[in-house]
């Protein structure tokens, strides 16, 4: 499916939408009620954004002019910092300059009116270090409406008794400083798993979501029904990494696919983050090395999936090419 042919069937956003209704002034401290995320008001909202790629591989993006441009130019409603956990120049071995990263991004949002994800970009279980950087982002950025805290990326081999005890126990870190903000919680198998957490769910906090990511060459039909079937368990979803590749984050594109995900999170109302704000040599990547550190991006600067991400954002938030 060609690029114009999707572009036409996004034509049922109401054309009068505000490039800037996705705004914190506008929606204030987001909520969960039951299956779906609301604002202020108790109405509901679909968060539409990008996701940074890991902070220790891509950190010339981190930083207040991309995020400006994300919003001014892209119409992102939300970006998610992915703060990695794990392989070289990550968190664990540079707490300090990563935190200051993840903060270059936040600090930013906040600036711009937008809603921000703080993701710890790991797939495996690190609770000691997961609970003092949540602590810390909870202390310092927790009265901010703002905040979104992603609290396991993508779980890999762990079960879901692992994830949820994991879960719990930042949860309470968190919740002990910041009672309000959203908290999404991974499932297994690189977030594939949602009806394993939909039987048998975190309880005794509220405000939480629980993430599905989908690669759209990759997973189709049967993992979109396995998110129906949480959804019937009332399980509250949040997309909050996608894309139209492979899962591997490279191969040709599948806009037909593509473009059914972004159907189905738009009629259940599930906010969805597409993968990633980085220049690597892969299709998922959006850029070219030749884009600037800070935004400006011509489309000359942007790979086929960045030429399609910021038509949709731009088209949802009712902007014209």
């Amino acid at each position: 499916m060609k690029l114009k042919t999707i572009l036409a069937t996004l034509l049922f956003v109401a054309a009068g939408i505000a490039a800037n209704a996705q705004s914190v002034k506008k929606h204030g401290q987001l909520q969960v009620e039951g299956k779906q995320l609301q604002d202020q008001h108790g109405n509901p909202v679909v968060l539409r954004g990008m996701s940074f790629g890991w902070h220790n591989f891509w950190p010339r993006f981190y930083n207040a002019g991309t995020v400006q441009w994300l919003r001014k130019d892209w119409n992102c409603g939300v970006v998610r910092a992915a703060i990695g956990v794990g392989p070289k120049d990550s968190y664990l071995e540079k707490p300090e300059w990563s935190i200051g990263k993840a903060k270059a991004v936040i600090d930013a949002a906040i600036k711009e009116d937008m809603y921000v994800i703080i993701d710890w970009h790991s797939h495996d279980i690190h609770l000691e270090e997961a609970k003092k950087f949540f602590t810390l982002m909870a202390q310092t950025y927790g009265k901010n409406p703002h905040i979104i805290y992603e609290i396991f990326n993508e779980p890999d081999q762990e079960s879901w008794e692992e994830v949820k005890s994991y879960a719990i126990e930042v949860i309470k870190a968190i919740r002990a400083i910041d009672p309000d903000n959203i908290i999404l919680v991974g499932t297994p198998h690189w977030d594939q798993d949602v009806h394993l957490a939909a039987d048998n769910p975190i309880t005794g906090y509220g405000n939480l979501m629980y993430t599905l990511h989908f690669y759209a060459a990759t997973h189709k039909q049967e993992l979109r029904n396995r998110g129906d079937y949480a959804l019937s368990k009332g399980l509250p979803l949040f997309i909050s990494e996608s894309a139209g590749m492979e899962a591997s984050g490279d191969g040709p594109l599948n806009e037909e696919e593509w473009k059914k995900w972004i159907d189905w999170a738009e009629k259940n109302k599930i906010s969805w983050v597409t993968w990633s704000v980085s220049d690597k040599d892969e299709t998922c990547s959006v850029l070219l090395p030749s884009a600037s550190s800070t935004g400006g991006w011509k489309e000359k600067d942007l790979k086929k999936s960045g030429v399609l991400s910021r038509a949709m954002l731009r088209e949802f938030a009712g902007k014209k090419k």
